[in-house]
């Protein structure tokens, strides 16, 4: 971070289970470092506990940085879902449900940091694998996100879409103006689209790529997104 540039990032950690099918939190951890991004927002997180200490506190402590928890889903063993990192002071925090009938419940966080002595909203969501479930997703995130002043506003997580015409990022275009991403997923040959971090107004955005270093293709399914907003 300069003083007029914050790099941001947005990864699907897969519950930190990698290609090789194992998982190890530990890989994860040492791609966060590798990013330097002040704000980063995870989506499948899996927040498992073990001997008193969770993924939460892990990624915190291990990181350096704040770690903010968007839980969708309560398990016997922890809690699942979105989380935001970041090196910024917090704000305000709020979770709302996304959750479509009968599918696996989704959510939307949206925190409140200081940068630059002014606020800046981030909001982290992970939207549904059918196209219904996307649209209304999509909807509701829009009426959250714009039912009071958020600018400027980042938009950031795994929206699961990858028909460039379909109507959720249609919609989203409405708000964001054009959506240009390069492609994330699957990790090892990395051929859709489905991870996205968004500005508001578009100008805030500099630069925006994939984070390709040989030892994140084996961390997760999904490639990190890493973007510069001034």
């Amino acid at each position: 971070m300069t003083d007029t540039s914050l790099r941001l990032a947005t990864w699907n950690i897969h519950m930190a289970v990698g290609s090789d099918g194992q998982r190890d939190l530990s890989r994860i951890i040492k791609v966060i470092r590798q990013l330097r991004a002040d704000v980063i927002g995870l989506q499948e997180v899996d927040n498992q506990i073990d001997n008193d200490q969770d993924d939460l506190h892990r990624l915190a402590t291990q990181t350096g940085q704040q770690i903010i928890a968007g839980p969708t889903m309560k398990r016997s063993r922890g809690d699942y879902g979105n989380a935001l990192l970041t090196s910024l002071p917090v704000n305000n925090v709020e979770r709302y449900d996304l959750s479509f009938k009968n599918r696996e419940p989704r959510g939307l966080l949206i925190v409140e940091l200081e940068w630059q002595h002014s606020p800046l909203h981030v909001a982290v969501t992970h939207l549904g694998l059918r196209p219904r479930e996307r649209r209304d997703q999509v909807r509701r995130l829009c009426t959250h996100l714009t039912a009071k002043e958020r600018t400027p506003l980042v938009l950031m997580g795994d929206f699961n879409e990858w028909f460039i015409w379909g109507r959720p990022l249609r919609r989203l275009k409405q708000h964001f103006g054009p959506i240009h991403s390069p492609a994330t997923f699957p990790s090892r040959w990395p051929l859709l689209q489905l991870d996205h971090i968004l500005t508001e107004p578009q100008k805030c955005l500099v630069k925006k790529d994939v984070y390709r270093h040989t030892s994140v293709r084996y961390a997760s399914d999904h490639l990190p997104l890493v973007a510069e907003i001034r």
